[in-house]
């Protein structure tokens, strides 16, 4: 029940966050009337909208996005209409003739009736949704990967009840401060036009983007950290690392969904029985997979010849991986050499129950799932429970050397540092965070970008012509270039050349080469080539760590870039 709670209380918290602001003079238009017949429709379509989202997010997350972006466009179209109807009666009235001439007086009924409550409802739901959160993106990313199920419909449902219960009380309170208004000062007319102006400043505010920028400045306004705590006990509630006496009985699910099998034949659990298996769910452009690595190859050379079977499922974030030319590539480069299966529509992963990249599953010799963990580390824990369960698999009658595997702390994959790092940041539109540029976001069109004066820590900008897609941003023009005030040891920048050709980049820090600082893929004086599409290891800080302003220069065109990732 308690996850049910945070999702209501995300909802609720909702209200005050930088771009919802803006829609609230939406909601205090109709707060005058009567709740049951406009207050009510409003919240019913907001909610309707809701659900109509969770829909989408389980049929496919691409096209979501899309529908809900038209979606957004026609919201504000339709608001502003209702903003200039609000200032000029007139113009309501001449708006709402082609209605009159298909049945009667459409235009009081759509101007005054639940219809048109319901309406407005649905158009504050799209302007509501892209906004209202991470706990809102856990949900629809929960409902995208794993398909249409009751659980994800309820969640968004108890979520959309929070909103709509803030709501709820903005209008009950708007309600009874215009009531206050009209009888102090008998201005009901001024009242409805100021209430007309402020929906077009709003619309305005949200089409030109300046909800997200201006607005995100007041620290006091934005819930972001309060709802990422809530996302952090929700994922925690998940059990990604249950002791193995709460899951002992949970059976292997099936591997049959993979769509091809790499460095083996296909593998089914039955096919297991018998052998100790460690599923290990993965893609080849995470960091944190690629940290894991070096143990998963010393266990598969220490432990194989004793029953051991590894099997790294590869489950893409990115449609670039989804390719099986590329994904042999990345197993010769890394030296992979146990079975890969190819988890491209997400199959394993939805029989798991899976949520996390990395993710470590261990199944004993009767198929049972014994242990779990996600992420990174727990390498010993884990070491000693294929220990055991080896052991068991041969009852009793295996020796082995109570050493555990010790593996090189270097290059790509060396342990993360233990200080404040960046956060993970995507450059695609679909979870974009902390973009700093001056000019808004344009969604799948060419646009030209430029560099702010200063960067906040955290934040990141784009400079030239680029085309910003739902997945990753892609340079149109040689000489744009991509800026980070980041804080952490390492800086990585999954990129490749959208032409398949070489593209030569110049990185600076603080604005010099990075000398000492340079990571794998550049040298000192910061300059590099990209070609195949991976992580790219940029800076890796060797004196003491604080934060700094990272550049990286594109010599030529069709680049495409994904996301930063530190450590």
């Amino acid at each position: 029940m308690l996850i049910f709670f945070l999702a209501y209380l995300g909802g609720l918290l909702t209200i005050f966050s930088p771009c919802v602001l803006p829609v609230l003079p939406f909601i205090f238009s109709r707060a005058e009337r009567s709740f049951r017949h406009s207050g009510l429709p409003i919240l019913v379509g907001m909610a309707a909208t809701f659900t109509l989202l969770a829909s989408l997010a389980a049929v496919g997350g691409a096209w979501l996005i899309e529908v809900n972006q038209y979606g957004r466009y026609a919201a504000m179209l339709l608001l502003l209409l209702f903003g200039i109807a609000l200032m000029f009666p007139a113009f309501s009235e001449r708006m709402m003739r082609p209605f009159v001439t298909l049945g009667g007086r459409l235009q009081q009924r759509a101007d005054q009736s639940i219809k048109g409550s319901l309406l407005l409802g649905v158009a504050v739901g799209f302007l509501w949704a892209p906004c209202a959160g991470p706990i809102l993106g856990l949900v629809l990313a929960g409902a995208a990967l794993n398909g249409a199920n009751f659980y994800s419909a309820l969640l968004l449902l108890v979520f959309a009840a929070g909103a709509a219960t803030s709501l709820g009380l903005a209008l009950l309170a708007g309600g009874r401060m215009l009531r206050w208004m009209k009888r102090s000062l008998g201005a009901e007319e001024w009242l409805r036009r100021g209430l007309g102006v402020a929906v077009v400043m709003g619309v305005a505010v949200i089409a030109l983007g300046w909800d997200t920028r201006f607005l995100a400045q007041f620290s006091f306004l934005n819930t972001a950290k309060t709802e990422q705590q809530l996302i952090e006990k929700l994922e925690k509630l998940e059990k990604p690392n249950t002791p193995a006496a709460l899951i002992a009985a949970e059976t292997m699910p099936p591997l049959a969904g993979a769509n091809q099998w790499l460095n083996s034949p296909a593998l089914s659990s039955e096919s297991l029985r018998g052998k100790v298996v460690l599923v290990d769910f993965w893609t080849y452009s995470c960091i944190n997979c690629l940290r894991t690595l070096p143990y998963l190859k010393a266990w598969h050379e220490k432990y194989r010849a004793q029953g051991l079977v590894i099997i790294g499922v590869h489950t893409p974030e990115f449609a670039f991986e989804k390719d099986p030319q590329q994904v042999t590539q990345a197993l010769q480069d890394l030296g992979i050499s146990y079975p890969v299966a190819m988890d491209n529509q997400f199959a394993v992963w939805n029989a798991f129950h899976n949520q996390y990249w990395p993710a470590h599953y261990l199944i004993d010799a009767q198929g049972n799932i014994r242990h779990r963990h996600a992420g990174e580390g727990a390498y010993q824990e884990t070491e000693q429970m294929i220990q055991t369960l080896l052991k068991e698999a041969h009852q009793g009658q295996l020796n082995l050397a109570s050493e555990l595997v010790q593996v090189a702390d270097s290059g790509i994959s060396a342990t993360a540092v233990d200080t404040p790092t960046s956060p993970e940041t995507y450059l695609g539109y679909a979870r974009q965070a902390h973009f700093a540029s001056p000019q808004a976001v344009q969604h799948d069109t060419t646009a030209r970008y430029s560099l702010p004066a200063t960067l906040a820590v955290d934040q990141w900008a784009l400079s030239g012509l680029w085309r910003v897609s739902s997945e990753a941003a892609r340079l149109k023009r040689a000489g744009g270039a991509i800026s980070h005030h980041f804080q952490g040891r390492d800086l990585n920048l999954v990129l490749g050349s959208s032409a398949h050709k070489d593209v030569r980049v110049r990185v600076t820090l603080d604005g010099a080469p990075p000398a000492a600082d340079h990571g794998l893929d550049i040298d000192a004086q910061g300059y590099g080539i990209i070609r195949e599409q991976r992580l790219y290891q940029l800076i890796r800080q060797s004196g003491a760590l604080k934060p700094r302003i990272f550049k990286i220069e594109f010599l030529d065109a069709d680049v495409e870039a994904f996301a930063f990732t530190f450590g």
